[in-house]
């Protein structure tokens, strides 16, 4: 008997870390995120941290929700177009005190990128904590500090009674610092029983050195450290949780802020943000299977089999183009461009995957810089035509004389480097 879709719980990708253990990968994902997920009644699907998964995210179709956590730095060139910040000293420092987290993973970012910018087009409920409130950030156009610790502390003449640490590796879960909640925010509605009036001020879980720098323009602030730094935002515009609207990011770690004798949380607001999240998730899921049609899901499959089958008629075309030296590339720029997008889209493709695409066809990286070079040429033999056709036949037959003499010359002079090379070889 099929099951009844009605009892199926909705779906939430969580993305793995991936760490070396024993001389081999291992993935993984926080346990406390797990179990918040599951207790309020959704399924966490781990996406697995392996190469090439960023093209086939919709194999995990449908998604009612992403929860993104642990994780190394983003790679600063998709946030930072200068990189200037530090000298080779000070990164050097950063990677050495750091070294567990500074290593970048072009994968990853791939993948969570891919996701979170997926939940703002559809506007599927997506919950980042730590760097997944880093990756919603640069997702819409943020940017970050590469390191907290030394550009913060350049900017601000607070004093060192405002210096934050963000992280202590000798106590992971125990370690905490104050935020001050910002009123008429969902943090300030999670924890407002356990608010100082005065203060509004509460202990933190954090472990990071990284952050967020320049806040994207559709969010607003929830906290912030004594320091300044942003250690919760969310879109205003994108928050009723009954609606299935949840788009928040999260410095510090709720889920870790437990006592160590009862592993009861330290606030009753701590489950809150995953109480919500859920919430919502479970409310898009009624939304989306309320609205599907067959109609639509056909329409998709089939736009789906049209842009694969565009991108591989692509790749044959190139190959065709360098193994034939094909005249005809002005009839066939647009079938180019396909394969061009998908190429420049991807940027961690493994060795394999740039092996098996050169074998279909794709054997430039930078497909738009090929269809510009050939453009020019075009053009250039365009402009050549239009010289030669104002020659007289004398001018011409002196040309292609010129010309083959030149071959003949070019040939020999090649064929005695070739010889000298050969003499080069055989004496080592």
């Amino acid at each position: 008997m099929a099951p009844d879709l009605a009892v199926i719980l909705p779906r939430v990708l969580i993305v793995s870390r991936r760490t070396v253990r024993k001389n081999k990968f291992v993935d993984f994902v926080g346990e406390y995120h797990l179990d918040l997920i599951v207790g309020y009644g959704a399924a966490p699907v781990i996406v697995p941290r392996v190469s090439g998964v960023h093209m086939l995210l919709d194999s995990f179709e449908p998604i009612h929700g992403v929860l993104l956590c642990e994780g190394e730095d983003i790679d600063p060139s998709l946030y930072d177009a200068e990189l200037s910040h530090f000298s080779q000293q000070e990164l050097d420092e950063i990677r050495k005190l750091h070294a567990g987290d500074t290593a970048i993973d072009r994968e990853k970012d791939s993948i969570e990128l891919r996701l979170a910018k997926l939940c703002l087009e559809r506007n599927i409920p997506y919950l980042g904590i730590c760097r997944g409130s880093q990756v919603l950030n640069v997702a819409c156009g943020g940017t970050l500090y590469q390191d907290i610790e030394k550009e913060l502390s350049k900017q601000t003449d607070s004093g060192r009674e405002n210096r934050v640490v963000q992280m202590n590796y000798e106590n992971y879960d125990g370690h905490r610092h104050v935020v001050r909640v910002v009123e008429n925010t969902p943090l300030y509605e999670w924890f407002k029983e356990s608010l100082d009036s005065g203060k509004m001020e509460i202990s933190v879980n954090s472990y990071h050195h990284q952050g967020v720098k320049r806040l994207a323009q559709r969010f607003v602030p929830m906290a912030f450290a004594p320091d300044g730094l942003v250690e919760g935002f969310y879109d205003r515009d994108a928050y009723n949780p009954e609606e299935g609207k949840f788009i928040m990011g999260l410095q510090f770690h709720p889920e870790r802020m437990r006592s160590e004798e009862s592993d009861g949380f330290d606030y009753p607001g701590c489950a809150a943000a995953y109480k919500e999240f859920v919430k919502a998730v479970r409310a898009y899921e009624k939304k989306l299977n309320g609205s599907r049609n067959v109609a639509m899901a056909l329409k998709f499959d089939r736009e789906a089999e049209k842009r694969r089958r565009s991108i591989l008629r692509s790749f044959s075309v190139a190959k065709n183009i360098y193994t034939a030296g094909s005249d005809t590339i002005s009839a066939q720029e647009s079938e180019l461009e396909a394969g061009a997008e998908f190429l420049e889209a991807n940027t961690a493709l493994s060795v394999q995957q740039e092996n098996r695409l050169k074998q279909v066809g794709a054997t430039v990286r930078n497909a738009s810089a090929y269809i510009n070079r050939l453009k020019m040429n075009e053009e250039r033999q365009k402009a050549a035509r239009a010289v030669m056709g104002k020659m007289s036949i004398k001018q011409l037959s002196d040309l292609v004389s010129f010309y083959h003499e030149m071959g003949q010359l070019s040939s020999q002079v090649l064929e005695m480097k070739l010889k000298v090379l050969m003499n080069e070889v055989v004496h080592v």
